[in-house]
């Protein structure tokens, strides 16, 4: 049994030792482990004040013998309206201030990009963000980023984590600010906004504005979103769906707050129908994240991540004066290949990372430093980046630009059938399965590697081209079979290409291990005169 000492919180000391009266072993080993997103509860490996405060030490020991001068520099530290999300930032801030380090506080409620703007904004030497993004109600999270304004990534990841654990015995258990805290909301949302609409080149358009719908999902986006419209010149388009519109961390009309749920948006729908408005927007609770609904011939039709992303990108690439190989967009490797036929035919590159803006944003902020310009960012999972605003994905800048370039097309769904009749057709179906276990995940990723060594030489009636495990580190398509993403023993990824048919130009299939949530996901793609991607996604519980 776990030192309850250190257990100074009564609700949570209470409920582990509840489970520990009750010889609720099993419940009691899988609290008592560490986590960054979690359910909030008592248990090491449940988000509580214990834990937030266990993780704060840690981070901060490890900012301040990496960063220089991490103690003036400070912590950004911001919170959406999640349960405890506040307490837990006000925890966290109190720790960051006890080893003498400066925060740079969000005193109210903020969308989670504005934690890693302030990062950069401020050269900070490091960022933390409390939100579970669209988890479920119970959920939240602990989000970090680095003095570069990206989300940590290996081998900080790693290194954190093990200062964590050095670092477990609380210091200091109070909410109260001291005289390190600095007060940033008014003056860095104002930069931000200024950032977006200057250098994502947001310009005058001699047609009118379209009208949208707009929900936050229970969320912080509103107040941000309408903001930019205003100062975009476009006020008076947005109907805000008034069920959705104040942060409730609740999320009562919705059984997830993630626009990509089937349901997520017929509250937004049915508010477009009766204004008699085509086009829906939304935000996830913590507005970093971007859907899209459009109404074509009578009936709703919701955007893919993939779809979304490609409009983004042509819209940008149409915006620059020249282009050239050394103008960069990226993906990543489970997203749509459509971007690939359009930076071919057009003219400027595209890069894949594995799936996540950790690798996006620090490829991008990598790139940036070799005097490439990276222009934008997308996964399907609807995130998108602006590098010039923020090494993140961006909800809210991903929506005006959105709205800037239907000022110009009128249809999107128009816009997009244009697309592929121009760069071939392309695609995409979602789904997903939930994994009742890391062992059952595991057991699955197994049961594909055991088909046949050293990888199965047919999946149905077609021969599989490639095969690629990025957990054991094996590609049968590179030199010596090393792969040329970076491969993690600690996660799961295969991806396998099939040969094409008559229809298509063949089939690309990934399978996926994450940490977020316990699902298992299936993407489905079309690409290119019927040229398939079976993508699928495995995430852990």
């Amino acid at each position: 049994m776990t030192d309850l000492n250190v257990l100074q919180d009564p609700v949570t000391r209470s409920e582990i030792e509840q489970l520990h009266a009750e010889n609720k072993t099993t419940e009691l080993e899988g609290r008592l482990s560490t986590r960054l997103r979690a359910r909030m509860g008592a248990g090491f490996a449940r988000l509580n004040s214990l834990t937030i405060i266990q993780t704060s030490q840690g981070l901060a020991e490890f900012v301040l013998s990496s960063v220089p001068n991490a103690r003036t520099a400070g912590i950004v530290v911001g919170y959406d309206a999640r349960h405890n999300s506040k307490k837990f930032a006000q925890l966290a801030a109190s720790v960051f201030e006890s080893k003498g380090i400066t925060v740079l506080w969000y005193e109210d409620l903020v969308h989670t990009p504005l934690v890693p703007y302030a990062v950069k904004c401020h050269k900070a030497a490091a960022g933390i963000m409390i939100t579970a993004s669209h988890n479920p109600a119970p959920d939240n999270g602990y989000k970090v980023y680095g003095s570069n304004g990206c989300q940590i990534n290996s081998p900080d990841d790693a290194l954190i984590a093990d200062s964590i654990l050095r670092n477990l015995e609380p210091e200091i258990w109070k909410l109260d600010g001291g005289s390190l805290r600095k007060l940033i909301l008014g003056f860095t949302t104002a930069k931000y906004r200024d950032s977006i609409l200057s250098q994502l080149g947001i310009i005058e358009d001699e047609k009118p504005p379209v009208r949208f719908v707009y929900t936050p999902m229970h969320g912080v986006g509103l107040g941000y979103m309408a903001a930019m419209i205003e100062m975009s010149g476009i006020e008076g388009t947005m109907t805000v769906v008034d069920q959705q519109a104040e942060p409730d961390p609740d999320f009562p009309t919705v059984k997830y707050p993630n626009p990509e749920e089937k349901g997520a948006l017929d509250l937004a729908m049915a508010t477009a129908d009766e204004a008699s408005i085509g086009l829906v927007l939304a935000n996830d609770p913590d507005a970093d994240r971007f859907a899209v609904a459009e109404k074509v011939e009578g009936a709703w039709y919701q955007f893919t991540g993939d779809q979304v992303g490609v409009l983004l990108a042509f819209w940008l690439c149409s915006n620059i004066s020249r282009v050239h190989p050394d103008d960069i967009m990226l993906t990543t490797a489970v997203s749509s290949q459509m971007l690939h036929y359009i930076a071919e035919a057009e003219g400027f590159s595209v890069q894949e990372t594995l799936t996540g803006f950790k690798w996006l944003g620090n490829a991008a902020k990598d790139l940036q430093t070799k005097g490439k310009t990276v222009h934008f960012a997308y996964e399907e999972a609807l995130g998108y980046m602006f590098p010039h605003v923020v090494y993140d994905k961006d909800g809210i800048a991903a929506a005006v630009v959105f709205l800037c370039a239907c000022r110009s097309w009128g249809s999107p769904w128009a816009k997009l059938q244009e697309l592929y009749g121009k760069y071939g057709f392309f695609v995409t179906a979602n789904t997903y399965w939930r994994s009742p276990s890391v062992q059952k995940t595991q057991a699955i990723f197994q049961g594909l590697r055991d088909r046949e060594r050293p990888f199965p030489s047919r999946v149905s009636h077609r021969k599989v081209t490639r095969w690629r495990d990025l957990t054991i580190g094996f590609d049968s398509a590179t030199h010596n079979n090393i792969p040329d993403l970076p491969v993690s023993s600690s996660s799961q990824m295969i991806t396998f290409w099939l040969e094409g048919s008559d229809t298509d130009g063949g089939i690309r299939c990934t399978a996926r291990a994450s940490g977020t949530e316990p699902k298992i996901k299936g993407e489905r793609s079309k690409t290119r005169l019927m040229n398939y991607a079976l993508i699928t996604h495995v995430s852990l519980p």
